[in-house]
């Protein structure tokens, strides 16, 4: 049987072979084609592990396809769709590449069934995404790339040290569940939890995201930390530090979006929050929670993609992000702000739309569990959650006077990829069947019961009613809120400063240094006689100074030579030692026991012929130039 072709290497290649393409309408086309053949690859392949290859004494299993995969898979596949859809405008095809193969690392590490392999696509994902930002070309945007780059190299170290630990104490590479117990399990999970954002490690996300390209940030946000959901699930199952530490993440993430003024970074601090959700759900480690942290990220690449994208259709059409300088906007962009109010309802979890169907899931399971603190945390970051984005951002950005902001209209494939996500929040809100059919655990759930949808009413209703009562809470302010990146910022300011000043300067004058006494060795060789000249009068200064040509050919660097050359006769005054020395010690099985009194009275010879040497060409005629020049000072 032929394997079908891995739906990675499809956008990995085809990323690559992007630029071959010279007509704009072909490579677009192109771009299109990409997720649906992977899609197809996808659809065809059953239950069961693919391209295995053999590399050393490893075994790399590249596919693994089973329940919990797929829909991983299949949330990509429907993101990259949507959003290679929406930058379709986009000419620059390192951009495009960069996303393709973005893409494609991400496919890898769902399909990944050893740690190897789930290694090399994580360092490949870093890689391409950081490119989505430096493309922006602006020095924010390289500053915050640099930034992200470093965060999820030190990531990427902790994975790697943690596979390497772990392959040492167990002999095992297979990237199954993991015992925490285990020798580089920690490691392991560090290096999941800085992908997933976790606080305080989480601060690269709100930094890079806001600065990436208006496109790029669609595929960061549904990929790096999904991914990482994706191998906790895998990996972390039922470790209950998680479970705390995804509650509180889901309200750090809602108190800091609530602080913004940007509206990227606004939703960059949110998707913390949601994430925060999703790491909860594995933390509890029952069937409902797992499926409602798998249907909740598969829900949240779409609403939050959607958002993202009305989000980039607000800059591209004004070129402002912060709310201050937004306003009015329902006038000009009216198709934009309906498609953002889908996005912010769903968000919000409110009946009809596709977050009702998987967050309240992970509340029920904290419910079940009768863990009164984690489902009052989630309850606290869904009430965050509808007064950040479905009151704040349309009541800032859309809704009041325009401050005479000049319009130019998105082009229509964004139109169209927003309205594409529009209709699939609306559909699996109206029909969840859709995703729970593909979830891969065994756990009924029904969402529209009349406690279910009554008790989302009335809270979503109590906010609504409490920000009318405090509407100053969603008025934006100009500060900027420092996060946990206060404490690597200022050091790192602090140590740009230490290299640019302190350290800049004693190397140049290391430098220097090093320079001038290159200089003067060279000098020295050319002018060794009136070198040795100035040598003997630091020695015997006496009531006189050479004050003529010795000093007048240093400052003039005036050049001495013997006749047949100083330097020619020095290397071959220590060439000719050299060669006797081991003509000498090759006769030694001749010589027997009179070798070492004959090679040390050879070599000795040979030493006094050349110290005689060096003194008739430097010493003499120093010691000579030094007394004809005292004599003609005490004449005078």
């Amino acid at each position: 049987m032929i394997e079908p072709v891995h739906p990675a290497f499809i956008f990995i290649l085809g990323g690559l072979l992007l630029p071959l393409l010279r007509n704009l309408r072909l490579k677009q086309a192109y771009l299109l084609v990409l997720p649906v053949l992977a899609f197809m690859s996808l659809y065809s392949m059953p239950h069961g592990t693919y391209w295995t290859y053999r590399l050393m004494d490893y075994t790399l299993t590249l596919g693994r396809v089973d329940a919990l995969s797929r829909v991983f898979a299949f949330a990509f596949l429907v993101i990259a769709f949507c959003a290679l859809l929406y930058g379709l405008h986009v000419k620059e095809d390192g951009h495009q590449t960069a996303a393709c193969m973005y893409a494609g690392s991400a496919l890898g590490v769902v399909f990944a069934g050893d740690l190897i392999t789930l290694y090399i696509f994580w360092e490949v994902m870093a890689v391409a995404s950081a490119f989505l930002i430096f493309y922006r070309r602006t020095e924010a945007a390289v500053g915050a790339g640099m930034r992200y780059l470093m965060v999820h190299a030190f990531g990427g170290i902790c994975l790697l040290a943690g596979i390497v630990m772990y392959i040492q104490a167990t002999g095992s590479y297979a990237f199954n569940s993991l015992d925490y117990g285990i020798p580089g399990t920690f490691f392991i999970l560090l290096g999941f939890l800085i992908n997933a954002a976790v606080p305080p490690l989480h601060a690269w996300l709100p930094d890079a995201y806001p600065e990436a390209t208006v496109t790029g940030i669609i595929f960061l946000m549904a990929f790096t930390t999904k991914s990482a959901v994706y191998v906790l699930i895998r990996g972390f199952t039922g470790l209950e530090i998680l479970m705390w530490l995804g509650a509180m993440m889901a309200v750090y993430g809602v108190v800091f979006a609530m602080l913004q003024n940007d509206i990227r970074r606004l939703l960059s601090y949110h998707i913390i929050s949601q994430v925060g959700y999703m790491v909860a759900g594995v933390g509890m480690g029952t069937y409902i929670a797992l499926n409602g942290s798998i249907a909740h990220a598969f829900n949240n690449v779409l609403f939050k993609g959607l958002l993202l994208m009305c989000a980039g259709a607000i800059i591209y059409a004004t070129g402002k992000s912060r709310f201050t300088e937004l306003g009015g906007l329902y006038r000009a962009m009216p198709l934009t702000a309906v498609l953002f109010m889908i996005g912010a309802l769903s968000i919000s979890g409110v009946p009809l739309f596709n977050g009702f169907t998987s967050k309240p899931m992970i509340m029920s399971a904290a419910g079940e569990l009768q863990n009164s603190i984690i489902y009052a945390l989630l309850v606290g970051a869904g009430v965050g959650t509808f007064l950040c984005i479905g009151l704040k951002i349309p009541y800032l950005a859309f809704s009041g006077d325009s401050p005479g902001l000049k319009i130019r209209h998105p082009p229509l494939n964004m139109t169209l990829a927003m309205g594409l996500i529009s209709a699939l929040c609306i559909l699996i809100g109206l029909y969840p069947q859709a995703l729970y059919g593909i979830l891969p655990y065994d756990a009924a759930y029904t969402p529209y019961t009349p406690g279910h949808v009554v008790g989302e009413v009335q809270l979503l209703l109590f906010t609504l009613w409490g920000s009318l009562m405090l509407k100053s809470i969603i008025v934006p302010k100009s500060d900027i809120a420092l996060d946990f990146d206060l404490f690597y910022r200022i050091p790192g300011r602090t140590f740009i400063w230490f290299v640019s000043n302190p350290v800049a300067n004693a190397s140049s004058q290391i430098a220097a240094f090093f320079t001038m006494i290159k200089d003067y060795m060279l000098w020295f060789l050319r002018n060794p006689q009136t070198s040795a000249a100035l040598f003997i009068q630091l020695l015997y200064p006496g009531n006189y100074r050479l004050k003529d040509t010795a000093e007048q050919n240093v400052s003039k660097r005036v050049i001495h030579r013997s006749p047949i050359g100083d330097s020619v006769t020095l290397t071959l005054a220590f060439t000719s030692i050299y060669t006797i020395y081991y003509i000498i010690k090759g006769g030694e099985q001749f010589t027997g026991a009179l070798y070492p009194v004959l090679a040390w009275a050879v070599f000795g010879g040979v030493l006094l012929i050349a110290a005689a040497v060096f003194a008739m060409l430097f010493v003499v005629p120093a010691i000579t130039f030094a007394i004809i020049q005292t004599r003609k000072i005490n004449r005078g």
